[in-house]
This record gives structure tokens, sequence and C-alpha cells, in this order.
């Protein structure tokens, strides 16, 4: 098998580009280890960026979301009791984000690849990147019981963290940032109406909480719960109990019950890997860089990454010229770095520490109260939120 640009993974990463590549005539051959299934079901990131949303208009995979997503012009922050609103276009000019699952996105993207673009192969299991150097890079891949290989121009890696792309990186030529924190997210979906229309962000004494939704029926609800805890030790009243404790206003809101149907544990962690391209390999999303889900910055750093690298190689095609192919690690990285520190500073204003001194207590609140009283600390919040552009 031969193909101009040979993907690695089929989350949204791998699939907008895939799409991307197509609109611009360019061919492409994309491998996922998962069934079809597997990828369609696979729960993760719901809120998208406006450019993200931008995005997939432009490639034709934006109606479903635009009838079914949920757009949100701000969010609500909650701290000792208190509620304040982030108005995100009063403060950006007009931008806001939409409330459409990843999964969702997964759905469109999958349908239009098997119906227009190229090939889409499932429990293709990817083995190794092979001669990266060189004009002419192989992937060697395991389908249907059979090894077999892809050669290819580029190859890009959207395999996320656990997959082989990374590894074909020299370590000798690699740097690597990362932060663990000591704490995770209980997560749980249930079939109960949200019982806001915004995303809540609760700063409490017991810990971080947050309300989200999948859709207008099924509430998305998370728990900041110390690192290693298993989801099933809580009950569903247990759960109930802590997210009204944490939710709770001086005006009366109520939390809305209803039967969980899903509970699962996100570990906390921040991570770059330096370069994000090595000869003709070039890393996206989850396999260069982790975000705590915080800044809600997971999948929409992962489709910047994208659009960097399809308007490179569109750039080399026109042009003849690799100027963009060589600068995008160093343009992506701009980027991710900037959503690194959104999340970071997200994280740290809203999650409390265990040990946390009263020192360090007082200083969140403080940081809480400067976004709720000044313009110029809300602007900097609604910026980062509803996303940096893509250069």
């Amino acid at each position: 098998m031969r193909t101009t640009v040979g993907i690695i993974g089929a989350g949204p990463a791998g699939l907008l580009l895939a799409r991307l590549l197509h609109n611009a005539g360019i061919d492409s051959v994309l491998l996922e280890s998962r069934d079809r299934a597997y990828v369609e079901q696979r729960q993760r990131a719901g809120i998208l960026e406006q450019g993200t949303a931008d995005v997939l208009r432009a490639a034709g995979a934006g109606e479903r979301m635009d009838r079914e997503g949920l757009r949100h012009d701000g969010i609500e922050l909650r701290y000792a009791k208190q509620r304040h609103r982030v108005d995100f276009p009063a403060l950006t000019g007009g931008r806001s984000v939409t409330v459409y699952a990843q999964t969702e996105v997964c759905k469109d993207l999958i349908a239009l690849q098997l119906k227009e673009g190229g090939p889409l192969l499932f429990e293709a299991e990817a083995l190794a990147v092979e001669g990266a150097e060189g004009d002419s890079p192989r992937i060697r891949f395991r389908y249907e019981g059979v090894e077999d290989a892809l050669d290819c121009d580029y190859v890009v890696g959207c395999d996320g963290f656990w997959g082989v792309a990374r590894g074909a990186i020299p370590a000798g030529l690699t740097r690597v940032f990362e932060r663990t924190y000591p704490f995770g997210w209980l997560g749980v979906l249930a079939d109960v109406p949200p019982s806001h229309d915004e995303l809540v962000y609760a700063r409490h004494d017991r810990g971080f909480a947050l309300l989200s939704m999948r859709s207008p029926s099924v509430s998305r609800l998370y728990l900041q719960v110390p690192d290693g805890t298993d989801a099933e030790a809580w009950s569903d009243e247990e759960i109930w109990a802590e997210l009204e404790r944490r939710f709770e206003t001086e005006d009366g809101w109520r939390l809305e019950r209803g039967p969980i149907t899903q509970k699962s544990v996100t570990p906390m962690r921040s991570y770059v890997h330096e370069p994000m391209r090595h000869g003709r390999l070039f890393l996206a999303g989850d396999a260069a860089h982790i975000v705590p889900p915080t800044g809600a910055k997971g999948l929409n750093l992962a489709v910047g990454d994208v659009v960097t690298f399809a308007r490179a190689l569109t750039y080399q095609q026109e042009t003849g010229s690799a100027q963009l192919l060589d600068a995008y690690s160093a343009t992506c990285l701009r980027r991710v770095w900037q959503a690194e520190r959104f999340s970071y500073d997200m994280t740290t204003l809203l999650h409390r520490v265990p040990d946390a001194t009263p020192f360090e207590d007082r200083l969140q609140l403080a940081r809480l109260q400067r976004i709720a009283s000044s313009r110029a600390a809300g602007t900097d919040l609604a910026e980062g939120y509803t996303g940096f552009p893509v250069e």
C-alpha cells in the first residue's frame, strides 16, 4: 500500500485531518486499532472552541453539530456560595463555545470519510513507524491477522499518549515537560436535564466540582477526588450528596438528581513532548501533549495541530516550499504552551490541593474575586476558554 499521508489513529484529530486532506485533494490512509463501535462510543471531551466549531463547518462536518449542539455564551464560577457569570461574547467580541460530545464529532467524521474519503481501516493496529528520516516513511501494521506495510510521503501520529508514533522519535532528540496532579476527576453521566443552562465551575473547601452536560436531557458532572480513587467505591447517593455540598449557593439554587448511568475517574496531568516533528513524522493531539481537563483544551488542541499540518502540506503541494512543514513543531508549540498555561491556571484556581494552607485558600478566593470584579481578568479567562488562534 502507498499513500501521500499515513494517519495513525481515528480519533477526532485523525478523522478531521483525513477530511481536510480530502478537501484539499491530497490522498491519505487512516489506520485505527479499535473497532468502529468503540471509537463512536468513547466518552471524552464535549466543549468545542469557537475555532474548532468553525473548522468543522468549513470541512463540511458541522450540519448535525449546528442542529444538535448547544451554544454556550459563558460559564459560571462559584466560590464561597457566590455565583459569577463570565460573559464570553461581551468580553471577546462575540466568541462562544459549543457543547457537542467527541463521540458525535467522530460519528460525523467517520460517516463522511466512509462516504467520500480515502481508506479508513478499523482494527488495524499500527506496530511501528520506520524511516521517518528518509523520503518514504513506512507504517508497519497488523490488519485482519496479517502484518502489512503502508509506504507514505508523510506520517501523522494521532494515536494518543500510548501510541507508537512518538516512540519513533529518537529519545536523544526529545525533551519532555510534565506535571502530575495529586487528584483526579470522578465523572458521572446522569439521565437528568442539566440543572443550569451553562457550565458551572465550583471551588469549594472540600474540592472542585463541575456541572456540564451532553444534551438537554443528559448531565455530565465531576467531583475532585484523590488520585487513585476507585469510581465504584462511591455510591450514587454519596456522589449526589457531595455534588450538592460543593455547588451550594446562598440563593437557594438546587441540583436536580437522576439515574447515574456511568462512572469513571480521570487522572490529571500536564505533558508536552518536544519536538512535535521528526523528519517526515508529525505528532498531533495527545501523542504530543496532554492538558488537565479543567480548561477544556485537549480536543481543541488536537484540532489546531491537524489544521496547521493540513495548511502546511497544502502550501507545500501548491508552491513546492516546505517552509510551513519545517515550522510545524514550533508553530503548534506556541499554541500548546498557551493552552498548557491556561489549563494549569484554571486547575490551580479551582482545585484544593491536599494539605493546602489557609494562605493558599485565601489566594484562590482572591484570584476568583479578581475575575469577578475586573473586566481585564474576566477577558483573559474568556479569551483563553473560547480558544487561542491557530497559526
